[in-house]
Parts: structure tokens; C-alpha cells; sequence
């Protein structure tokens, strides 16, 4: 049985502040109309990229009757940045059509989509083009460093970066060795991170305040509050003062090893030394104090920040939900939810994805399938995301109502959003646990007819499931099948 509680209302936005702001120009209505038409094409677009993957999908494409643009190429390079073989598909098919260049922005969607399913060769490729064609810029190394950390190949990306100047004569700066060890550090390698600041310290750049914060981040995010403690030291002894960033990133690692005073303490800290607190900042507390259930303090920040004066932010009011979502006041986090919507900032997909979130975590399964059916139906203005889509799917196979999870996910197609890789291994195994291996089959050649990797356990599931119901010939077929793949590059 739920108990009533009594609950204090989150802060309403001063009376004599304005919820509508200066009204948007001309131009802004415009750029919005155009948005929409760009939206709308690149949905159409994608469908038929995913319903028609034979060789006949450049006539589909071309039957669509839509005007190529570079900003309708990049929103669909962009929608299919999980399924590379399709977006190099797409891209090809682009190409050709008359009058119609690729920008830089176009190869980067590319360079992306193709890093995801490990075509690094191919990226190579495109690469001299770019170049050839004078639209090579550093930030499409950044994407292809990106993809190599990711990938774990931490060498391949520390040459990427290199290859920069050597190979194609762009010069580095300290924005691109700090974008280097940045994304190394975010895929999990922060020990290599440093190996490479270490490294090219003595020898090439002269950190900022941004690389030190940058391995005070990746420490943090490893619980490694010596190794963060000696960085900053470090970061001190050099001359750098602590910024706000720096102080919102000690703070994020204090909550994330759960020492919530000691985050508080550098809140204090910061105050004293009158480095004025930022909305990340009160977000970034808010955020953290809501799994150890301090609802009390999270709005203590949330008032403080309203009381210094700033306008009420989209993340700092999702940190608020998702406060009250930990602490199971669900009716709280809808009130606010309702206040968002007054003060005409949001919601948005990711309020809802934190509702429904903590909604499945305590079994409430048909108040998260409720909100997820509000989205759909667009009375809260704003549509399912990818990530919602996934958690409503995760949330029926793991129930075993794979029925209703094929039937969200019928609507997610139908709408042009392709599935990831997590969607699919979700769906498969539910399959393959309910013996429906026809249907496993069908989605797992479907997945690689779209280019995606399946992950290894799942694929294991599967083989178990048709060798144990005597299909030993089609688990087989599929084996080879997936060996090909893996041995064939894409055709450039």
C-alpha cells in the first residue's frame, strides 16, 4: 500500500519574471518551418532506407520525389548513425543526385556512422577525398579519434591524431590534444589518458586548465579520488586555478563515490572563493543527491538557484524529477513536470525517459507503458526518443510480454527510428527464451542487413537455442553467415 506523504512544492518562477520572453522574429519562424519540412523529409527517407534494403532502394529513393540538400543529408546521416552500411547507402545514392555536393558536415555523419561498425579503412578513404576535395577539417580527426577509443584500439587513435599534421598538414593545437586524451579517457581508458598527457607534456603542448580537467573528469568517473586528488595538486602547482568547471567536475566524482558531504563542502568551497556557482553546477548537485534519496538538501540547491537569479533551465528541473523519482514521489515529479510545461521550458524526452526509468526499477509497469503512450500520442509535445523506445522494449521482454514489445516496436519503425544495437539483443533474447526462433532469425538477419554488430553473447543465445531445438544446419548457415560479414569490408 503507498503512503501519503507530506510534500513541499518545488519553488514556482517569481511573478514579475517573464514565462514568454521576447517573441521570436520572423527569421526564427522560418528557420522552425524549414526544421520541421527537414524533420519530416528525413523520417520519410528512412523508412524507405529500412524497409527496402534490396537493390532496388536507389528507385525508392528516388520514386520519394525529395530535394537533396546538405542539412536533409546530415539529419539523415544523422538518424542512421547506428547503422553504418545504410548510411554509407544513403550517402552514395546522395551523391549522385544532380546539382548536389556533400559538405563537410555530410562526410563527418559518414565518418561517424562507419566508425560505430569499425570500417576504419574505409574512413581512410573518405578521408583523401575530403581532402582532395579541400573539405577536410580537424574535427572530422576528433570523430575518427572518437571511434578508435571506442573501439578500444588506443594506439590506432593516438596515430589518427598524429597522422593529423604528418599526413595531411594539419597543424594541432591544444583544443585537439585535449579533444585526444578527452576521448580516450570517456571510453573507459583513463590510465592511458594520462600515459599520453605525461607523454606529450615534456615534448609538444602546454596544457590549459581544460586538460586538467579533462583527467580530473576521467579519474572521477573511475572512483579514483587519489589519482583525481594528485591531478589537481598538479593542475594547482602549475599555476591553474580551479574553475567552475573544474569545481562541477570534483563535485560530479564526490557524488558518483558517494561522498555527498565532501561535495558539499567543495559547493562551499567554491562560494568562498567567490567563484560564482553556475545552473551546472546546481544541476550537477541536484543530480548527485537524488540516489542517496537527500531530498531536503536537492531542493535547498534547487531554491538557491532560483534565488540567485537565473532562468529556470531544462537540466536543472530533469535533475528535480529525477530527485523525486529516486525517493519513489512520482506525483511530485509529475507536479513538476506540469510547472516545466508553464514556464514553457520542456519537457522533453529525456524528463520522461528518467520517469519512466525509475518507473520500471519499482515494477510500475503499466503507469511507464502509460507515459510512453502519452508521448506517443504527442499530448506531451514531445516524441519518444531512441532511448525511450529502448526502455519500453527492454521493459516487456524482460516481463515476457515480447508481444507488446514487437508491437512498440512496429511504431518506432514506422516512424522512420532504427533500432540499436541493444534494442535488437534485447528483442532476440526474449525470442529465443519464448522459442520463437523464426522470428529470432528474422530480426537478427535484419540486423545484419543493417550493418550492426551483434554482441557476442547474444549471438551465443541464439546458436544454443536453434542447436537445443534440433536446427543445427541453420545455426550453422548463420555462423558462416556472420563470419562472411565480418571478413568482408564495405565497398567504398
Amino acid at each position: 500500500m503507498r503512503t501519503t506523504t507530506t510534500t513541499t512544492k518545488p519553488p514556482i518562477l517569481p511573478q514579475n519574471r517573464s514565462i514568454q520572453g521576447d517573441l521570436p522574429s520572423t527569421h526564427s519562424f522560418v528557420d522552425a518551418e524549414n526544421a520541421k519540412k527537414i524533420e519530416k523529409e528525413a523520417e520519410k527517407l528512412c523508412k524507405i532506407l529500412l524497409n527496402n534494403k534490396g537493390i532496388n532502394l536507389e528507385l525508392f529513393l528516388d520514386r520519394a520525389g525529395i530535394e537533396v540538400t546538405p542539412e536533409l543529408v546530415e539529419e539523415v546521416l544523422r538518424k542512421l548513425s547506428n547503422v553504418g552500411a545504410l548510411a554509407l547507402s544513403f550517402f552514395r545514392w546522395a551523391e549522385k543526385k544532380q546539382g548536389f555536393k556533400h559538405t563537410t558536415e555530410c562526410y563527418n555523419g559518414l565518418i561517424d556512422a562507419l566508425g560505430k561498425i569499425r570500417q576504419f579503412q574505409l574512413i581512410w578513404m573518405f578521408v583523401e577525398t575530403m581532402k582532395s576535395k579541400g573539405l577536410l577539417r580537424k574535427d572530422t580527426f576528433g570523430l575518427i579519434i572518437r571511434r578508435y577509443a571506442r573501439s578500444r584500439k588506443i594506439r590506432e587513435a593516438v596515430n589518427a591524431f598524429e597522422k593529423m599534421e604528418d599526413g595531411f598538414g594539419l597543424k594541432p593545437d591544444v583544443s585537439d590534444f585535449n579533444r585526444l586524451i578527452d576521448q580516450i579517457s570517456k571510453s573507459r581508458h583513463i590510465k592511458e589518458a594520462q600515459e599520453v598527457f605525461d607523454e606529450m607534456k615534456k615534448k609538444r603542448f602546454s596544457p590549459d586548465v581544460k586538460t586538467y580537467t579533462i583527467l580530473l573528469e576521467g579519474w572521477g568517473s573511475e572512483f579514483n579520488l587519489a589519482k583525481l586528488s594528485e591531478v589537481y595538486e598538479e593542475m594547482r602547482n602549475e599555476g591553474f586555478q580551479p574553475d567552475v568547471v573544474t569545481y562541477g567536475i570534483i563535485m560530479n566524482a564526490y557524488c558518483k563515490s558517494r561522498k555527498y558531504d565532501e561535495a558539499i563542502e567543495v559547493f562551499r568551497e567554491m562560494e568562498v572563493t567567490n567563484c560564482k556557482p553556475t545552473p551546472h553546477i546546481y544541476c550537477t548537485l541536484i543530480s548527485g543527491l537524488g540516489p542517496a534519496k537527500r531530498l531536503n538538501e536537492a531542493m535547498k540547491f534547487f531554491e538557491q538557484s532560483q534565488a540567485s537569479g537565473f532562468e529556470p533551465e531544462l537540466p536543472t528541473y530533469n535533475a528535480l524529477v529525477g530527485c523525486y523519482c529516486w525517493a519513489t514521489r512520482f506525483q511530485d515529479a509529475y507536479r513538476v513536470v506540469d510547472e516545466m510545461r508553464k514556464l514553457g521550458i520542456g519537457p522533453n524526452s529525456r524528463t520522461h525517459d528518467i520517469i519512466i526509468h525509475h518507473l520500471i526499477k519499482v515494477s510500475r509497469y503499466e503507469e511507464a507503458f502509460s507515459v510512453y503512450e502519452r508521448m506517443e500520442r504527442e499530448l506531451f509535445r514531445c516524441k519518444p526518443s531512441l532511448n525511450t523506445y529502448l526502455l519500453i522494449v527492454r521493459m516487456f521482454c524482460d516481463v515476457r510480454r515480447v508481444d507488446m514489445a514487437l508491437k512498440v516496436w512496429n511504431q518506432m519503425t514506422d516512424k522512420g527510428i532504427l533500432p540499436s544495437m541493444h534494442m535488437f539483443s534485447s528483442l532476440i533474447n526474449s525470442l529465443c527464451d519464448e522459442n520463437k526462433l523464426e522470428a529470432a532469425c528474422k530480426y537478427f538477419l535484419e540486423m545484419l542487413d543493417l550493418g550492426i554488430r551483434p554482441p557476442g553473447q547474444m549471438f551465443s543465445n541464439l546458436k544454443y537455442a536453434l542447436n537445443d531445438a534440433g536446427k543445427k544446419d541453420l545455426a550453422q548457415h548463420l555462423s558462416l553467415k556472420l563470419d562472411k560479414i565480418r571478413k568482408t569490408p564495405l565497398i567504398g
